[in-house]
């Protein structure tokens, strides 16, 4: 009756395990470390970055713990923080040779001390946020209005081309506002040209006008959409710049409707955290020069041609482009990676009428050329890329070649994020120190502790033999939610350790029930066998109950709130879920190893058991 098919066990024992794997890298701490990630978007970090620092540190005698390429940066950890500091000078001097204009970002930062064979098994401490870590924290409005009128500005452009092409004659186009005023002499031409605005733009509410012209105003749902687009950009744009500033889990997303909320943990520069964040970039298309002077200046025989310029390429080295711009990042709508007709990597560039009529007249008379596309930064600027014009192009084209698929991705990042689309000011700034970081997270390992030891000690009192049972499916519950917050590589802030105090005390009202369940059955007179069983069965119902109504609410948590409600609202979720399985099936197969065996079983160690018998009082049943 009370016997677990070994399969249960065996499940119960590969989730002790794995609960204890998981957590595991939390109880050792951090480390001193150099991250060293790219200070310009058309630098690439890889494997070789990587041979090349454990070289650099070699010969500074400096030995690290180990050296590794996450992807986009490389770390290297040492044993404290003065071989730290010598190692930073030491990559700083071998990857910056010109300090002015550094190549690479060499930051400071904190690893975890978890031994390498845990990281090989992707087991990770969680992150903590800024609350626990101390850093940087900001709230920059967006700048709606100059999104719309940006859009506006575009517009007018487009409805202009657009009339042009069909030879439809106006007698002036302007704009008030966010509206585009179109004026006509002519009846005809009106209509022909408000059948056309209507048919090609569709997102724009068209309107005659009683003097004659007409009228085009954004639709609310274009309006929306545009702003929507704008702070997304934004935030993609906010997410390429911060990865420079070596910081391990910024939290980047928006609040409301034009708000975006960056916190940098570990940063305490908040000069320089607003430098990156306040960057700004623009992009330019121009021809490259590939005549025998420019060829010649590249072998370095000879000047540089007048009117060229010569800038670095990121995939070829020098290359010589000339200073007349074709098109800026401003005529660019959009770029999104793809593949080409060979089914090779490529990327998709989308410009606005403006551009498309210059991208089709300048690749028309350049078929067979190069044009170098140029991301300027703080005034330097570099060639992302320079592809061969095939044919002639209009407002939707294609860069391919020799990429791969993550290239073809990267390029269309820095192409559609290499500038804000719209304005945006830091309205609230603070910054948390590290010293109040460590305050934070050694009351609330207390608060847990202290937490977790009151219950087990009242449960224990309480209940005796199956307190300690519910103590152990409590630490167990503990140990599964903090290998799951692990796994899932989540950023645990101080509403975190507080939802995880919550949970504690709210998983222990699982095992009350089963306790108090059967106390009843066996007050009713069941056998200590069958009341075991009653109790766990009849429980179950009332549990899921109470659980099911708490995660409802967890879950509106969740999906209405924001920043710290957020981060409580998934640490409560999740207990509730491990909490669930900890104090039903952990705890019933203790109860089960325990009494399960006994066949004979006359009593049962549960604490004091009330049976009225007239006036008569109570009896004990206690494990004889």
């Amino acid at each position: 009756m009370n016997r677990y098919p070994l399969w249960k066990y065996a499940i119960l024992l590969v989730a002790l395990l794995i609960g204890a794997l998981y957590t595991l890298p939390n109880l050792f701490g951090e480390a001193p470390a150099v991250q060293v990630s790219s200070a310009k978007v058309t630098v690439k970090v890889d494997g070789a970055l990587q041979s090349r620092i454990e070289a650099v540190l070699k010969e500074a005698k400096v030995q690290p713990d180990y050296v590794q390429f996450d992807g986009s940066s490389v770390k290297a950890r040492f044993a404290d923080t003065d071989t730290q500091l010598k190692a930073k000078d030491a990559i700083s001097k071998a990857l910056n040779t010109d300090p002015n204009e550094p190549t690479y970002i060499v930051a400071l930062n904190l690893l975890s001390r978890s031994p390498q064979w845990l990281t090989a098994l992707h087991a990770n401490p969680m992150y903590l946020g800024l609350d626990l870590r101390g850093g940087v924290h900001f709230l920059m409005q967006v700048d709606m209005k100059a999104a719309l009128t940006k859009r506006a500005e575009a517009l007018t452009g487009d409805v202009r081309s657009m009339l042009r092409e069909k030879n439809i004659r106006h007698s002036g186009i302007t704009r008030d506002g966010n509206t585009v005023l179109i004026a006509f002499r002519d009846a005809e031409q009106r209509a022909a040209a408000l059948e056309l605005l209507k048919n090609q733009l569709s997102d724009v509410t068209w309107t005659p006008q009683d003097d004659g012209g007409i009228s085009g105003v954004l639709s609310p749902k274009a309006q929306v959409a545009v702003q929507d687009a704008a702070i997304k950009q934004n935030i993609t744009t906010l997410h390429n710049r911060v990865n420079e500033l070596g910081v391990a889990e910024p939290v980047i997303q928006q609040q409301g409707l034009d708000r975006v909320v960056v916190q940098l943990p570990g940063v305490q520069d908040t000069a320089k955290a607003k430098d990156i964040i306040g960057r700004t970039a623009t992009l330019e298309l121009r021809m490259v020069d590939d005549s025998a002077e420019a060829l010649e200046a590249l072998k370095g025989n000879g000047p540089v041609p007048f009117g060229d310029e010569r800038y670095m390429d990121r995939s070829f080295g020098p290359i010589i482009v000339k200073r007349q711009v074709i098109l800026t990042g401003d005529n660019l709508n959009d770029a999104q990676p793809g593949f080409d007709e060979n089914h090779n990597p490529a990327v998709h560039l989308t410009v606005d009428a403006k551009g498309a009529r210059i991208m089709k007249d300048t690749s028309r008379e350049n078929i067979g050329k190069r044009m170098a596309i140029l991301l300027f930064e703080k005034g330097k600027g570099e060639v992302v890329t320079a592809p061969k014009i095939n044919s002639e192009l209009g407002n939707r084209f294609q860069i391919s070649g020799s990429m791969t698929t993550q290239e073809a991705a990267d390029t269309a990042l820095l192409l559609r994020a290499g500038s804000l689309a719209a304005p945006m000011e830091i309205i609230e700034e603070r910054t948390i120190g590290p010293s109040l970081g460590k305050e934070n997270i050694e009351k609330g390992i207390a608060s847990v502790t202290w937490g977790f030891a009151a219950v087990a000690v009242f449960m224990c009192i309480y209940y005796l033999l199956f307190g300690v049972f519910s103590s152990l499916a409590l630490g167990f519950n503990l140990l599964l939610l903090i290998a799951v917050l692990s796994m899932m590589q989540a950023t645990l802030s101080l509403p975190g350790i507080a939802a995880i105090a919550l949970v504690l005390g709210m998983a222990i009202d699982s095992n009350v029930l089963i306790n108090e369940r059967v106390r009843e059955e066996l007050r009713s007179g069941a056998s200590p066998q069958q009341a075991i069983h009653l109790g766990y069965e009849r429980a179950w119902a009332t549990i899921l109950d109470s659980n099911v109504t708490t995660l409802i609410a967890g879950v509106a948590l969740l999906v209405f709130g924001s920043g710290p409600i957020k981060g409580f609202a998934v640490v409560h979720c999740l207990g509730i879920l491990t909490s669930m399985f900890s104090s039903v099936v952990f705890s019933r197969g203790l109860v089960n190893l325990w009494y399960g065996r006994k066949k004979k079983l006359k009593s049962v160690s549960i604490g004091q058991i009330w049976k009225p018998q007239g006036d008569e009082t109570t009896t004990a049943v206690t494990e004889g």
